[in-house]
């Protein structure tokens, strides 16, 4: 399995493990199936059929277009961007196969490398556009052309050292493996639950959002293979780099930094 090696602010080398080119194709084939059958869901409840190459012979007035286009057309057109967005670089077809995308810096990629990468998408899987005229043959050969053009993403991937598409490579973002359920805690931010919290280490707030996401993937990493030697050379870092002593133990002194960061900067 092909390992992406990031060199971080602190000189530790994270590794993350590039996701398979069958995860992704089964993801985006699972995408595509959900598309299709809301396509169809959803021209069936608004009009009680599922085949409009019927309406287009005949005339579709302009209200019906109008609301093909909001209810049908918008929502399929900005889904990969948004699901990617608010589910942290995951589509439900990621989420099921466990893959994931990240920044090439090894943190999570900002809403303009979403945005890359979903502008891109139009030119590598053409993207269901104008449903409201297509029926059901025309899908099928929607689908065969949409098979064709991804020939040419196939080979992207397979001849690129990080198994990059063309939207990957433009953005600065790569698809990874990813065994942990996505949520908050994959993020710099962390629950401080008690009330009268006490910081211990102000100097935190000296580091950069970049240097706080870096170690919570050290962290989080030490954690899944039980291993926290790179705790270890990224604390005595921190302590070198922001001059403070600690007795704790390396991954709990890491804790430490991540609650007291999150503490401050929610109260600037």
């Amino acid at each position: 399995m092909a390992l992406l090696k990031i060199d971080t602010a602190f000189n530790i080398d994270l590794e993350f493990e590039i996701a398979e080119f069958h995860k992704r194709l089964l993801a985006y084939m699972i995408d595509y199936t959900l598309l299709i059958i809301y396509l169809f869901m959803m021209k069936y409840l608004l009009h009680g059929e599922t085949d409009s190459y019927s309406s287009l012979v005949l005339g579709m007035d302009e209200g019906r277009i109008a609301t093909d286009i909001l209810a049908i057309s918008v929502p399929m057109l900005f889904y990969s961007l948004l699901t990617e967005v608010f589910m942290n670089g995951q589509t439900v077809g990621k989420k099921i196969l466990g893959i994931r995308v990240i920044s090439l810096d090894g943190g999570e990629a900002t809403l303009g490398q979403y945005i890359y990468r979903w502008i891109v998408k139009f030119f590598e899987w053409p993207f269901l556009f104008g449903f409201i005229f297509l029926s059901t043959p025309t899908i099928i050969v929607y689908t065969f052309i949409t098979a064709i053009c991804g020939i040419a993403v196939v080979v992207t991937i397979a001849v690129t050292e990080k198994n990059q598409r063309i939207g990957d490579i433009i953005a600065g973002t790569v698809v990874v493996n990813t065994k942990t359920k996505m949520s908050l805690d994959d993020t710099i931010f962390m629950q401080v639950a008690e009330t009268n919290y006490q910081v211990s280490f102000p100097e935190v707030m000296r580091l950069s959002d970049r240097d706080i996401n870096t170690i919570k993937s050290v962290l989080t990493q030490a954690s899944k293979r039980n291993n926290f030697d790179m705790c270890n050379r990224v604390a005595d870092k921190v302590k070198d780099v922001l001059k403070i002593k600690s007795d704790m133990y390396a991954d709990q002194f890491l804790e430490k930094l991540l609650e007291d960061y999150n503490y401050l900067a929610t109260r600037e």
